[in-house]
């Protein structure tokens, strides 16, 4: 924003001091996203940036770290790139059963997170809910607690019901995660709804259910899909609870990639985390795109 002709000299100062702040904490932020992308296309097993890598020579640059995430783990990776070498990627590669099992679990985690998030959400935003600030503190805390508790919790209880190192577990658990993230997103929604909707749908006949999916749901639709965003990611992300919940065959990419760190350090950890960068900053793009649709949708400008 542009400063105005009567600003005063320490205004100014002020504007252009505050602007050079915000660049410097932009710059500490991204600066290990900025490192990390152009080093997952080191020609070399090093985690520094090679002479060639500085000099801008080709032959620095090499895309043999994200050609190791399809056949690492593979029982023939030398063998023709047909048919039955998709085959073998798809079934032995140990990157692409991780990338698979975090599919798996976050998207289950995420239908679960969302629809008891919302459910919640609904109940809470009526004013006549009683203990609503006590029931929101409660049903956010795994946002707030330390995550190794979560886990050392989830870890005993599982050790007690049968449910440690089964799926339904792991997805369970990564659910508890990611319903506070559902709940805060659809309440923030739920704000701005006109009450007076539902009460208009009711007397020309409307039962609960046809006014939930009539009027209630596409109004708060852009909050629903932005929680279920948020808590895929923290499934996608998470590798506390997989560590102490899941099996040892239950691999997913976080888990995958904290193995890689203590086994063996590799740089296609690298081109993993480029790739979830890439991801990440999509499904940011979409909150973002949601979010103005929800405001749009619910009257509220924003500057």
């Amino acid at each position: 924003m542009a400063l105005p002709v009567y600003a005063s000299p320490l205004e100014r100062i002020w504007h252009y001091t505050y602007i050079a702040i915000c660049v410097a904490i932009f710059t500490f932020l991204i600066a290990p996203i900025l490192i990390v992308i152009p080093l997952s296309f080191n020609a070399e097993p090093y985690f520094t940036f090679t002479e060639k890598m500085l000099s801008f020579d080709p032959e620095g640059y090499s895309l043999r770290w994200y050609d190791i995430l399809l056949t690492f783990g593979m029982t023939a990776p030398d063998a023709p790139r047909g048919a039955s070498w998709w085959m073998d990627v798809w079934n032995n590669a140990t990157w692409v059963r991780a990338a698979k099992n975090s599919v798996i679990i976050g998207v289950s985690s995420t239908i679960v997170a969302t629809v008891l998030g919302t459910v919640a959400a609904l109940g809470l935003s009526r004013p006549e809910m009683p203990y609503r600030r006590a029931i929101m503190a409660i049903l956010i805390s795994p946002m707030i607690v330390p995550i190794i508790i979560t886990a050392t919790g989830l870890f005993f209880f599982y050790s007690a019901t049968g449910l440690a190192g089964s799926y339904v577990g792991v997805v369970l658990a990564h659910a508890t995660l990611g319903i506070p993230f559902v709940i805060i997103t659809v309440t923030a929604t739920l704000i701005g709804f006109d009450r007076s909707l539902t009460r208009a749908a009711a007397s020309l006949g409307a039962d609960p259910t046809t006014t939930f999916f009539k009027v209630t749901m596409p109004l708060i639709l852009p909050g629903v899909i932005s929680g279920a965003l948020f808590a895929f990611v923290t499934s996608f992300d998470e590798v506390v609870v997989v560590l102490f919940v899941a099996a040892h065959d239950q691999q997913t990419i976080p888990r995958q990639m904290w193995n890689g760190i203590r086994e063996q350090i590799s740089p296609a950890i690298l081109s993993v985390a480029t790739i979830l960068v890439i991801v990440s900053v999509a499904l940011l793009a979409t909150v973002e795109i949601l979010r103005r649709r929800s405001e749009k949708l619910r009257g509220v400008t924003s500057s």
